[in-house]
């Protein structure tokens, strides 16, 4: 390891945080400070993935290192993987990531670590290498920082001064399956850290609101990861429901005030280690990563976030696991009918929000064209509305284009028969 050049530390170290989903640019507006600078951050850029807009964006996607004292069944980088390892130090890093921002390859930094030694030790070369981004080289680009579990409270304050998110993982749904797959993990300490960032959180967004008030020219804004905190559970290694799942991230939201959940399909590390296969009795046998479930998931947890479903209303005892077939907005109009039809001339937003079809933008579109003249069945097309899906649960100035007279014929007209259709929908869902 310590013979291995720069580029072979970049194939070695990028490859080994590939499995992390959790690198969401949205939230910042960029690092702020004097002298020469390099980088830029726009509010919406998402890493490696398309944003509301269309366009997409890269992060250097990177492990300090993939040396790990902790043997999680999972990971690939578990202590006991017969893999290549590598580790970077501060500047070695810095380097490469101004490297690649001035190839434009990347518009920042999502940097994660193996558990090599002490956590706060550990966190803080992570630390170390944004705060070098930022000070000794005016880097201005997106840095994402993963929290290291027991890492302390003073380490977590540092940390945000010079990143734009923080974000912990939490592995796993219960921490019966944390103790099973990964025991040198701790819940307590996960979410410790997920309580310590949001605490510190709000004593920053005070400190902001008093500095309103100073004379001008001593206003003082304190900078804390501004685009807020994210985390990411693994679906499938372990037997919980996806009720037990959606209960977990709605608490999650409510208590910590995260930006995001991510969910990761739970693939076996025999299939990403070049042939060498990591056998554990603890694992599933699987024959492939579960992306459907993790695609519904992913649905579910947009009606949490942007809908303002409950969580409750999701999944019962009853129905504990998404279908398959329908995304989930659906399945909950179909077990609701007499919620419907809804009259979109009438309907108020938060009604809007519930027909199948119709996505938060339309929803708002719908409210604003309103106000001027009556909408009619076509008009609503021309702003968005799926109408494959909508036609079944509305009217338009009393005018349905298909009645709900059928429920089993409308599921089967609806469904995903071949569970088809991995890509998430922004609006009309």
């Amino acid at each position: 390891m310590g013979n291995m050049d720069i580029q072979e530390k970049i194939s070695v170290l990028s490859g080994a945080a590939k499995y992390d989903a959790s690198c969401a640019t949205s939230g910042s507006s960029g690092f702020k400070a004097p002298g020469k600078q390099m980088g830029a951050t726009l509010p919406m850029g998402v890493c490696h993935s398309w944003t509301q807009d269309g366009r997409c964006v890269s992060l250097l996607k990177v492990l300090y290192s993939n040396v790990c004292k902790y043997d999680c069944a999972y990971c690939v980088n578990r202590a006991s993987a017969d893999i290549k390892r590598a580790t970077f130090t501060v500047n070695e890093l810095a380097q490469v990531t101004c490297e690649f921002y001035k190839r434009n390859y990347i518009e920042g930094l999502f940097l994660s670590s193996g558990i090599f030694t002490d956590p706060d030790i550990v966190m803080e070369k992570l630390t170390e290498t944004a705060k070098t981004l930022r000070t000794d080289m005016g880097f201005r680009g997106y840095i994402h920082l993963k929290l290291i579990p027991g890492a302390g409270e003073k380490t977590i304050r540092e940390a945000g001064k010079w990143a734009d998110r923080l974000s912990v993982n939490i592995e796993l749904p219960t921490e019966k399956s944390l103790v099973n797959l990964a025991p040198e993990k701790s819940k307590k300490d996960i979410i410790g850290a997920m309580s310590d960032f949001s605490d510190i959180r709000i004593e920053t967004e005070e400190e902001k609101q008093k500095s309103k008030f100073l004379p001008q020219g001593k206003t003082s804004s304190p900078w804390f990861a501004p685009a807020g905190q994210s985390t990411q559970l693994i679906v499938g290694a372990t037997g919980e429901d996806d009720r037990q799942i959606i209960n977990l991230t709605s608490s999650l939201y409510n208590k910590f005030f995260l930006k995001r959940v991510y969910y990761s399909a739970f693939i076996h590390p025999g299939s990403y280690t070049q042939g060498t296969k990591l056998t554990d009795p603890r694992l599933p046998d699987t024959i492939g990563p579960p992306l459907v479930r993790e695609h519904r998931l992913y649905q579910a947890d947009w009606l949490l976030r942007f809908y303002h479903f409950k969580a409750g209303e999701i999944l019962s005892e009853e129905q504990p696991f998404l279908d398959a077939h329908l995304d989930p907005k659906t399945v909950w109009a179909l077990n609701n009918l007499d919620f419907f039809p809804i009259e979109v001339n009438r309907a108020d937003y938060e009604t809007l929000l519930r027909v199948p079809g119709i996505g938060a933008k339309t929803a708002r579109r719908i409210i604003e064209v309103r106000r001027q003249r009556s909408l009619s069945l076509e008009s609503l097309q021309k702003m968005g509305a799926a109408l494959k899906r909508a036609r079944y649960f509305m009217t338009a100035a009393g005018a349905y284009i298909e009645r709900p007279d059928d429920p089993l014929r409308i599921r089967r007209l609806l469904s995903d028969t071949d569970g088809a259709g991995l890509q998430l929908p922004l609006f009309d869902f």
